[in-house]
C-alpha cells in the first residue's frame, strides 16, 4: 500500500540516509539530538567564556582562588553553568515535544518532598561518614572558625551555593543526557556511561584521585537509581546539596580535594587514607564508600520497583 499524506511512510521504505537520521518511531535518532544539545552546550560555554575576557568584572567575580571554594564566585559560577545546560534542554525540549519534566525536573514537585526528604538523607549520610572517620580518630575539631554572625552567612550562602551545584550537576548527568542516552541504550547502560563520565569529570579536581572518582562513579549510580524509582531529579538535588553542604561547611574538610573559605569548624583529618580519603577528603574513604552502597540497598528498599 502506498503511503499517502496523512500516512508516515513505513520505516522500511524510507532510504538508507533517513534510517540514519530517523529512528523506528519516526524520531531523530538519541544519537543526533545528544550532539545538537551538546554542540548548544558548547557554543552557550564559549559564549561565556568571550564574556568572560570581554567584560573584566565578569571575569574576576566568575575567577576564585586556585584550590579554594569561596561562596560568592561558586554561587555565580554554578548559576551561570545551570543556564548553560537548562536553556538547551528547553530548546530541546520544544523541538521535541517535551518538557523539563521529561528530563527528570517537574515543576509541581520543585523543592517539595522528593527534595527536602533527599536533604535529611544527604545529611545524615555525611554525617555517618565523619562520624565513622571520628570513630577510628581520624576527624578532630579545635574549635569554630567563624564568629557568630559569619556562622549564619557563610552557612545560608553555602546551602545556595551547594543547591546550585546539585541542581547544574544532576541536570548535567542525569537530566536530559540521561533521558536521551536512555531512550537509545536503555537506562542503565545510559546510567553506567554517564556516571563513569562525572567520576571522571572530578578528576580534574585538584587533589582528586582514582578512589575519590570511583566512589563518585558509585553515589552518580545511587543518584540515577533515585531517578529510576521516584521518576525525579529531585530527591537527588537534594542529596548533593546537603552531603557538599555538609562535608564542606558543617563537618568543614575537603571537598572532592577542595578546601573552603568560610567553614563552621578548624577541623582536620589525619590517619590511613583508606580512613580519611587523603587530599581527596572523605569521599575517597573506604568508610563513605561502604555508607553509600548500604544506602543503594536501604533506597531500593524503601522505594521498590513499581510494579508493571
Amino acid at each position: 500500500m502506498a503511503a499517502t499524506p496523512d500516512m508516515p511512510v513505513p520505516y522500511e521504505a524510507q532510504t538508507p540516509l533517513t534510517r540514519f537520521f530517523v529512528g523506528r518511531r519516526s524520531e531523530v535518532r538519541a544519537g543526533w539530538r545528544l550532539v545538537l544539545y551538546i554542540v548548544m552546550v558548547l557554543v552557550l560555554s564559549r559564549v561565556l567564556l568571550f564574556a568572560a575576557r570581554a567584560i573584566p568584572a565578569l571575569g574576576r567575580a566568575l575567577q576564585g582562588a586556585p584550590g579554594l571554594l569561596t561562596p560568592g564566585p561558586q554561587i555565580l559560577q554554578e548559576a551561570i553553568q545551570l543556564a548553560i545546560v537548562l536553556v538547551p534542554a528547553v530548546v530541546m525540549g520544544r523541538l521535541e515535544r517535551r518538557s523539563l519534566a521529561d528530563y527528570g525536573l517537574p515543576g509541581r514537585g520543585a523543592f517539595g518532598k522528593h527534595f527536602w526528604i533527599g536533604m535529611l538523607w544527604g545529611l545524615c549520610l555525611i554525617s555517618a561518614v565523619i562520624g565513622g572517620i571520628a570513630l577510628f580518630r581520624g576527624y578532630d575539631i579545635s574549635g569554630l572558625a567563624l564568629s557568630a554572625g559569619a556562622i549564619v552567612e557563610y552557612g545560608l550562602l553555602w546551602l545556595v551555593g551547594f543547591t546550585l551545584v546539585g541542581f547544574f550537576e544532576e541536570f548535567t548527568f542525569r537530566g536530559y543526557t540521561q533521558f536521551t542516552l536512555a531512550s537509545g541504550v536503555g537506562f542503565w547502560p545510559a546510567a553506567v556511561i554517564l556516571s563513569a563520565a562525572f567520576g571522571g569529570a572530578h578528576l580534574f579536581n585538584p587533589g582528586e584521585g582514582l578512589v575519590g572518582a570511583l566512589q563518585v562513579f558509585l553515589i552518580a549510580m545511587f543518584f540515577c537509581l533515585t531517578l529510576r524509582r521516584t521518576g525525579t531529579l529531585w530527591f537527588a538535588i537534594g542529596v548533593h546539596a546537603a552531603f557538599d553542604w555538609g562535608e564542606t561547611f558543617l563537618y568543614s574538610v575537603p571537598n572532592s580535594g577542595l578546601r573552603a573559605a568560610g567553614h563552621l569548624f578548624a577541623s582536620s583529618l589525619h590517619g590511613a587514607p583508606w580512613l580519611t580519603g587523603g587530599s581527596v577528603g572523605p569521599e575517597g574513604s573506604v568508610i563513605c564508600f561502604v555508607l553509600v552502597a548500604l544506602s543503594i540497598l536501604l533506597f531500593a528498599r524503601l522505594y521498590p520497583r513499581a510494579r508493571a
